[in-house]
């Protein structure tokens, strides 16, 4: 059965070579979909996991800035982790950065993450410079701040998007003094931002907790339509910073400047407050909900932005991990234990073998941003049915 259903789906492609490829593309889809309506293979049992299947591999060769390899280059996965291989660098361009020194260059990390992430109690595990977590494309996540703060004394924090604003690409990135491309918000390449359809998982953060997009179900449980999550923050009324958010008084010294024009409210990270009224998400961005992924719900970070698609602070990761954080993802060079499972992102529902299956399931994302973008161009089209096409 599942040899006529490519057979039907090849011939199909390779007129698309020859006619209008979107009328082709669309004869695939209904004549695989009516196809694939009369598969009598049964279930397979292993269910996919989000955390493997989530990656954006590179299974074409693309490049990124000056030729770099691009995107994820390796996944696998033990019953305890999932460990990926990344560049840091995205398929898509990028640059250039106003002002800024630095340049890019492939990192060649290995991070990876928990299966079955755990919840921090107590208190929560502050998230500190560097990365934070990558996004599905390899590329480095850093938190709010620029790593300085107001006359060097760790009480106002600068707030990245602020100060170092200028030096961003049009894709919301910039090259670290160690040329680590990354971003402090949300990754405007990536994916498009659609407020009809729950966002996609973007990333993963280093407590092994999923990162979406700025859009979800209204209800927790999965109900009531979609819309875009409310960060719970926004900026103090001040003129004169001589309290921290919690209200705490400080002494004369460790004033900030008074608001300016030098020093806006939103320069440091203290100028927000947080309040979870009228808030989708909690003070780390954070909320316990269904997803598409997690049907049983999970603990999600959620991109946050203004109505016209500005990053809302604290923009991905709030100021503290959810989850226990696994501290080996530091440096990027975790040792990938021997026995491992290599990851085929082809293999769409990871039973280890490539077939009509996961051609249904590749045809349900065909036009949309998720697991099925082979080629990394941030859709899921013929190029990639191609790939598909070719591994079954």
């Amino acid at each position: 059965m599942t040899s006529s259903i490519y057979r039907s789906a090849q011939s199909i492609f390779n007129a698309s070579l020859i006619v209008n490829s979107v009328h082709a593309a669309g004869a695939f889809i209904a004549a695989a979909a009516i196809a694939a309506t009369f598969i009598c293979e049964p279930t397979h049992a292993q269910v996919n996991d989000p955390v493997i299947s989530a990656w954006r591999v590179n299974l074409t060769g693309a490049v990124g800035f000056n030729n770099l390899t691009a995107d994820v280059q390796q996944v696998r996965y033990s019953s305890t982790y999932v460990y990926v291989n990344s560049s840091s660098v995205p398929s898509y361009p990028i640059g250039p950065w106003m002002g800024s020194p630095n340049t890019v260059t492939n990192q060649n990390f290995s991070f990876r993450f928990l299966r079955t992430p755990v919840v921090k109690t107590g208190t929560k595990t502050p998230t500190g410079l560097g990365n934070i977590g990558i996004w599905v494309n390899g590329v480095g996540i850093y938190n709010y701040s620029d790593g300085r703060s107001y006359n060097n004394k760790n009480i106002w924090h600068n707030d990245a998007i602020r100060v170092e604003g200028p030096s961003f690409d049009a894709c919301g990135g910039h090259p670290s003094p160690n040329n680590q491309y990354h971003n402090h918000q949300n990754a405007a390449c990536l994916y498009s931002e659609s407020n009809q359809v729950h966002s996609p998982i973007v990333g993963y953060a280093f407590d092994s907790f999923p990162i979406y997009g700025p859009y979800g179900y209204v209800n927790t449980d999965g109900s009531g339509g979609i819309k875009k999550m409310r960060s719970g923050y926004s900026l103090r009324t001040m003129t004169t910073r001589t309290t921290l958010p919690n209200g705490t008084a400080l002494a004369s010294i460790n004033y900030g400047p008074a608001v300016s024009a030098t020093y806006p409210l939103g320069y440091f990270a203290e100028d927000y407050a947080y309040s979870a009224t009228n808030a989708d998400l909690d003070l780390n961005n954070v909320r316990f909900c269904v997803t598409p992924e997690y049907p049983n719900g999970t603990y999600a970070y959620f991109v946050t932005i203004t109505a016209p698609g500005s990053p809302a602070y604290p923009y991905i990761v709030g100021p503290s991990y959810h989850g226990v954080v696994d501290t080996s993802n530091a440096m990027g060079k975790v040792t990938v234990p021997t026995g491992v499972t290599n990851y085929n992102p082809v293999d769409m529902d990871n039973s280890g073998t490539v077939d009509s299956a996961d051609l249904g399931r590749f045809l349900t994302q065909f036009g949309t941003y998720g697991p099925g973008d082979f080629s990394g161009n941030g859709i899921v089209d013929s190029e990639d049915l191609g790939v598909m096409l070719g591994a079954l």
